[in-house]
This record gives C-alpha cells, sequence and structure tokens, in this order.
C-alpha cells in the first residue's frame, strides 16, 4: 500500500468490525478458562501446559484486535478512498489477456463467500493499486506472468473475477 494512512471502503470497515466482534467474544471466551495470577497451582503438567497455551492465544487474540482498531482509526484519518486512482475500497472493471472481464472490489479482508474481492496485498491488487483507468499492469498468477487492462473506476458490468 502507499505508506501513509490508507481508506477503508464501506465493505472493508463491516467485514473489519465484523472480525472484531468476533475476536472480542473469542477472547473474553478464552479469558474466562485462564486461572488467573495468584491462584491455586495445584495441578499436572498437562494443566499447567494447556493454561500456558490458553494464555498463548489471549494473547494472540489481543494483538489482533489492537491491530484492527488501529486500522479502523487509520481510515478515519485517511477520509474516504480517491475516486480517479484505484485504491482499497475501490470497484474496478479490468480485460484480461485472455480477452475476459471482470469487476473487482479491492479490499482489504477475503470473504471466502465474495469471490470479487480482491486483497490490496495479492498480485493483482498491489499492480491496480495506484492506477488509473486506460492504465495496463503486470502481475504473477499461479499460472505464470498475466496482464490486466484497467477499463474504468467504478461500479460497472463484468463477469467473475476467476482470472484474479
Amino acid at each position: 500500500m502507499t505508506g501513509g494512512p490508507e481508506p477503508m471502503s464501506a465493505a472493508d470497515r463491516t467485514a473489519i468490525e465484523r472480525e472484531l466482534a468476533d475476536l472480542r467474544r473469542e477472547r473474553d471466551d478464552v479469558a474466562a478458562t485462564l486461572k488467573g495470577g495468584g491462584g491455586d497451582e495445584t495441578g499436572d503438567r498437562a494443566d499447567q501446559a494447556d493454561e500456558l497455551m490458553r494464555g498463548t492465544e489471549a494473547d494472540r487474540l489481543e494483538r489482533r484486535i489492537k491491530e484492527l482498531e488501529a486500522r479502523l482509526e487509520e481510515a478515519a484519518v485517511a477520509g474516504p478512498p480517491a475516486e480517479d486512482t484505484v485504491g482499497v475500497g475501490s470497484t474496478v472493471t479490468v480485460r484480461f489477456d485472455d480477452g475476459t472481464e471482470a469487476t473487482v472490489h479491492i479490499g482489504e479482508v477475503a470473504e471466502m463467500y465474495d469471490p470479487d474481492i480482491v486483497t490490496a496485498d495479492s498480485p493483482l491488487g498491489s499492480e491496480l493499486i495506484g492506477r488509473r483507468a486506460g492504465d495496463t499492469v503486470t502481475y504473477r498468477a499461479p499460472d505464470g506472468p498475466r496482464s490486466a487492462f484497467v477499463v474504468s473506476l467504478g461500479e460497472q458490468g463484468g463477469g467473475p473475477a476467476a482470472a484474479s
């Protein structure tokens, strides 16, 4: 991405807020199973190892929560995505080197149920960032180098993003 505060689309904000809610619930569930600092030290090594694993998991969840909270704050500072260049939150219609077109959304969070999301850090997504309609990008796909022509930004027609 650009290195500065990155804007965020409403769909990405919703996805991150949903992930945050899930992580907070999971953190609370894990925290409820921890004994705490000054408790009874009875139990065997397996109990102690299990407690240590739950503590490590609680730490991991807390780090991810802080990361997502910081990203939401950054997006608020950055303001809305630009309309004339591709950025996180943009909807882009591209024509691939085989002639097929697809309309994709440049997002931060890949969602299993939405094949039209291309993450900004994917090979295609990272090449599209900062581009304008009329630009051609080259990116590395699993089957080798490919190219895509940026047809337009904004809601347009197009097929599935299977080629991404």
